[in-house]
């Protein structure tokens, strides 16, 4: 015991890469059948995999041409969105990475709405202690490249944290509305009526619509840190929600560490943000700690528990960063998991390793069809302008922008 009488072990977090979507809620895998039970994931046969007797041996007659269904149509492959099957099915054995009958590919494609991608670099990403806090004309200039590789929202900072983070807000709404650029705004705030507050003076300031991002830590550890309790959290999300409503703004719950935090510790908060209005909520992996299946399970959780509260209309979040290399991954998987929204920072900078590379997220996410694809030309653009705002060297061997990638 801890010597305020808490128990450390209250404090252990709860690991979503080990949960499991409830049947009916796993997403289809390439190749194979929806993902089994257990932890184990895809089995091989009993006795493992075996060669045919005498080893594998060629064909008679050697190689064959392949046979017309398998032939490219004239003209070569054409891009479509999405990943389909060759029309007319495969032949047996002829690729092995096929769908069982009767099973779809991973859901990337949306169809008339494309998945959302919110910049986050000039707060989450400005936060990191090698990053710096970039001039006001860099900061528009900025804007402007978002604009142009098809981000559709931007977070203006936390205004309530000083008084130039209040004026650069100001500054950054009003050049959005002035040169009309497509991009939603939304700022940062703890759940505290008077970080509310000065996000609501922003938009009277400024005229602009601006969607409230009201954070608070939902695992063990902050709250054995913190000495928080179900009571405290709920009624801090109903503090932030009225806020918001009271000056007329929509506002987004943050749920800080959602992929460390236990299921019953979720529904308090989830259920709090339906009470209070909430029109959004943000799953957030804040330690880069999550994989692919623990993306699978959480958001999968976290549909169940709104359709439940009878709250079908809220849209999801999906906030990661990049501690153990998995932000990228982890943000795809979310989107074939169905989130509406993905967060993700210019040139992956932020806390830490930094956040899911938004312009390695938006480049994928255009070549698996979940929204339109975006020139190469633009997004070098695009981590150039970041690249000079921040005082960040773009990598050499990064994969879109890299001297080296470019020269070869």
């Amino acid at each position: 015991m801890s010597a305020d009488g808490r128990d450390p072990g209250a404090a252990a977090p709860f690991d979503w890469n080990r949960a499991e979507p409830a049947p009916g809620e796993r997403l289809p895998r390439p190749g194979g059948q929806l993902s089994p039970s257990g932890p184990s994931g895809l089995r091989p046969p009993p006795g493992g995999l075996r060669p045919p007797p005498g080893g594998l041996q060629p064909p008679s007659g050697g190689l064959q041409p392949l046979p017309d269904s398998l032939q490219p149509p004239p003209g070569g492959l054409q891009p479509s969105l999405g990943v389909q099957p060759p029309s007319g099915g495969l032949v047996a054995d002829a690729w092995g990475a096929a769908p069982a009958e009767g099973e779809a590919w991973l859901p990337f494609d949306r169809g008339a709405r494309p998945v959302e991608v919110l910049d986050e670099t000039l707060r989450d990403g400005i936060q990191g202690v090698s990053t710096m806090n970039p001039p006001r004309a860099r900061k528009i200039e900025l804007l402007h490249a978002m604009a142009s590789v098809g981000v559709d929202v931007v977070n203006l900072g936390m205004p309530a944290t000083g008084p130039r983070q209040f004026d650069d807000a100001c500054l950054l709404a009003r050049e959005i509305v002035a040169s009309r650029l497509p991009l939603g705004l939304t700022a940062a705030a703890r759940t505290l009526a008077a970080d509310v507050e000065e996000v609501a003076r922003v938009a009277e300031r400024t005229g602009a619509p601006i969607m409230v991002y009201a954070f608070i830590g939902s695992s063990p550890i902050r709250h054995f840190v913190e000495g928080w309790g179900p009571d405290f959290l709920a009624r801090s999300v109903d503090e932030a929600g009225r806020a918001a409503a009271a000056a007329g703004l929509p506002f987004c719950l943050v749920a800080e560490d959602a992929t460390r935090s236990p299921p019953d510790m979720l529904r308090t908060l989830f259920r709090a943000a339906v009470d209070a209005g909430a029109a959004r909520l943000c799953l957030c992996d804040t330690t880069g700690h999550v994989t692919p299946p623990g993306v699978e399970a959480l958001v999968a959780f976290a549909r169940r528990e709104l359709g439940a509260l009878g709250a079908t209309g809220i849209e999801l979040d999906w906030h990661g960063h990049n501690d153990r290399g998995l932000g990228l991954a982890a943000a795809l998987w979310a989107v074939a998991s169905g989130v509406e929204r993905v967060h993700a920072t210019a040139l992956g900078v932020g806390e830490r390793t930094g956040n899911t590379c938004l312009e390695l997220l938006v480049d994928n996410l255009g070549r698996l069809g979940a929204r339109p694809p975006v020139p190469r030309e633009r997004l070098v653009a695009y981590c150039a302008a970041a690249s000079r705002a921040l005082a960040w060297p773009v990598a050499p061997d990064h994969p879109i922008a890299g001297a080296l990638t470019r020269r070869g």
